[in-house]
C-alpha cells in the first residue's frame, strides 16, 4: 500500500487541476459505505471510521489552530459533510469482498460520479480506483478503493473541499498519512 499511497498524492494533485470542490456544495444522496464485516475477523488490523458533519465539527474544535498542520486540516474539514475510512491489513492473502465492492460501485453508476483513475499492477497485484462525484460545474466527493494482496482500503470524502488541499488531512481524522515527502 506504500506504493499506492505514494502515487495517490500525485493523482489528487492532477485531479485538482481538472476539478475543484467548492464551498456550499451538497450531495443530494450520500454514499453508503459498507463496513466490510466479512473482513473484520480475518484482518490482523482494521479501522472503521465514520465521521458525519456533526462529528467533523466536533473534531475540528480539538484541532489546535496555532499549529500549522492542524490549522490547515481545520480549514479543509470546515466544508466537509463526511469522512469514511475502511482499512484492513492481513497476515496472508484474503478473500476480496467482491459483493460489497459491487454494491458500492453500483452507487457510483449515477451521472454524478465519474471514474477518474483506474490502475492495475500485475507485479504488485494491486488495483486502485479513484472516483470523483459532481457535475461539470462542481465536484462534491472523492472515493478511493485500494485492493492489494494483504491490504484493502476504501476512503470516501464528501462535501466542499479543494482537492489540492486534500493532503492537509493526512494523519488527521483517520485519513492515512502518505509516506512521501511534501
Amino acid at each position: 500500500m506504500r506504493h499506492v499511497f505514494s502515487c495517490w498524492r500525485g493523482w489528487i494533485a492532477g485531479a485538482a487541476y481538472l476539478v475543484l470542490l467548492h464551498p456550499g456544495a451538497s450531495f443530494a444522496a450520500e454514499l453508503r459505505i459498507p463496513d466490510f464485516d466479512s473482513l473484520k475477523d480475518k484482518a490482523s488490523d482494521s479501522a472503521i471510521i465514520s465521521l458525519d458533519e456533526n462529528l467533523l465539527g466536533m473534531a475540528g474544535r480539538y484541532l489546535d489552530s496555532s499549529k500549522p498542520a492542524d490549522a490547515k486540516a481545520k480549514s479543509v474539514i470546515q466544508g466537509l459533510k463526511s469522512i469514511q475510512v475502511r482499512s484492513f491489513k492481513f497476515d496472508k492473502a484474503y478473500p476480496v469482498p467482491t459483493a460489497e465492492i459491487a454494491a458500492l460501485r453500483a452507487q457510483l453508476n449515477s451521472p454524478l460520479w465519474h471514474q477518474a483513475i483506474k490502475t492495475h499492477s500485475e507485479s504488485d497485484h494491486s488495483d486502485v480506483d479513484l472516483f470523483i462525484g459532481g457535475d461539470s460545474n462542481q465536484a462534491r466527493g472523492l472515493l478511493i478503493i485500494v485492493t492489494e494482496p494483504r491490504e484493502f482500503t476504501v476512503v470516501c470524502i464528501l462535501g466542499a473541499i479543494d482537492l489540492a488541499k486534500l493532503q492537509d488531512l493526512e494523519g488527521h481524522l483517520g485519513v492515512p498519512k502518505l509516506p512521501v515527502d511534501k
